[in-house]
């Protein structure tokens, strides 16, 4: 097997591993800390000390991986990962909220380091394969869509004394699997003449039309995500759906954002990205259309499966587009730079979401939703009618 496809199954794998430690945990934190915190409008603050970590990690995770190399970063911030679920299980049996959030968090510094997977992809692969790559990675969360919320529900009677505790345990399990499956990871380091090329100030790179139309694209098309699926757990049990239908719902929605990545790769590469960023906008608007017209269970299932599928069409496009953004030099940089903006956009989107379901309602998260949906297009209709030479001085990006 050729090298690159190699570590594009490793990678696929991992994400794989981590998207369903992720879902599992987006699934059970709205519940578990609506039930232990005092304050009903903080029950969505694990969740976002999810993304908190992960906006912090995301710099010093592209900084370790550009000292150490992509194999040792990755490891690195599994073993956190699996630390991160041995706190929150321990933090449920003791009944501590604070505790579960530091769990969160921690997770959350894991989820810094695995954003890279998707840009690791493109490291060592072909220039025509790098689209494809990316999607492939991410097409690894297509049995994560359906492992984690399972895990979640095995794990949630596992331990009598203390629900969803057994899910954490998972948690640790899987985290842990990933640092040993990523030790068989092998992406060559940058050469010197890599690293000490020509490089641009940040300054000068992060005002690239290139640059704003995939950040600001992906930013978006993740907070909106983040922002409707933190949401839904609560807003069911504010509908008085069981659990079990929460994890249902939550199941496909994860479906939906990984699946349809087996292709999304040939799409970008047949119809561009941005195309490909409007078809997941106009999906993710259609999402919030079905979520205004009721609160059954299935209304919560098509527009979480709408809302999967569009984020999966813009933020694959977006991190596309990234790659024209920056040359090899410039590579950890930049790529740090990029997922720091978009997730510690979406911490703020996610740490207002509680607040918002809870004092207005499950109508209002959505509507809150559409003026940045209809931003992200402004930007990139704005982007569009400028040239291409704006693109790095790179027709190789790395």
């Amino acid at each position: 097997m050729r090298s690159d496809r190699k570590n594009v199954l490793i990678l696929a794998t991992c994400q794989m591993l981590f998207g369903s430690g992720r879902s599992l945990l987006m699934a059970t934190a709205p519940v578990v800390a609506y039930a232990l915190a005092e304050e009903k409008g903080l029950a969505t603050l694990p969740t976002s000390l999810v993304i908190v970590g992960t906006a912090l990690a995301t710099i010093p995770a592209a900084m370790i991986m550009r000292r150490f190399g992509r194999r040792i970063g990755f490891v690195l911030g599994a073993l956190i990962g699996a630390a991160g679920g041995a706190v929150c299980a321990h933090a449920v049996i003791r009944g501590e909220m604070w505790l579960l959030a530091v769990g969160a968090f921690l997770f959350g510094i894991f989820t810094g380091f695995s954003q890279l997977y998707r840009f690791a992809a493109t490291d060592a692969a072909e220039p025509r394969f790098r689209s494809k790559a990316i999607s492939l990675v991410l097409a690894g969360g297509v049995v994560a869509a359906f492992l984690g919320p399972e895990l979640a529900k095995l794990g949630k009677d596992l331990i009598g004394s203390a629900p969803f505790a057994g899910g954490y345990l998972f948690l640790t399990a899987i985290s842990f699997l990933s640092a040993l499956i990523l030790l068989t990871l092998h992406i060559p380091r940058q050469t010197r003449a890599d690293r000490d090329g020509p490089r641009r100030p940040l300054s000068k790179i992060v005002v690239q039309p290139v640059f704003i139309a995939a950040t600001v694209s992906g930013a978006i098309s993740q907070g909106v995500m983040s922002l409707l699926m933190t949401a839904t757990p609560i807003a069911m049990q504010h509908a008085h759906h069981d659990f079990d239908a929460t994890a249902l719902v939550i199941e496909w929605h994860v479906f939906a954002m990984f699946a349809p990545g087996f292709i999304t790769g040939w799409m970008v590469g047949r119809f561009g990205e941005l195309r490909m960023i409007y078809a997941g906008i106009i999906l993710q608007l259609a999402c919030v259309g079905v979520a205004l017209s009721g609160y059954s269970v299935a209304q919560f299932w098509l527009a979480n499966l709408l809302l999967g599928f569009g984020w999966c069409l813009s933020f694959t496009a977006a991190t596309s587009l990234t790659t024209f953004a920056y040359t090899h030099a410039e590579r950890d940089k930049t790529q740090g730079a990029t997922n720091f903006i978009i997730f510690a956009f979406v911490a703020l989107i996610s740490l207002l979401s509680g607040a918002l379901v809870h004092y207005f309602g499950w109508r209002w998260v959505n509507i809150g939703a559409v003026p940045l949906l209809l931003l992200a297009a402004l930007v990139v209709w704005w982007y569009s009618a400028k040239p291409q030479a704006q693109l790095a001085p790179s027709s190789s990006p790395g």
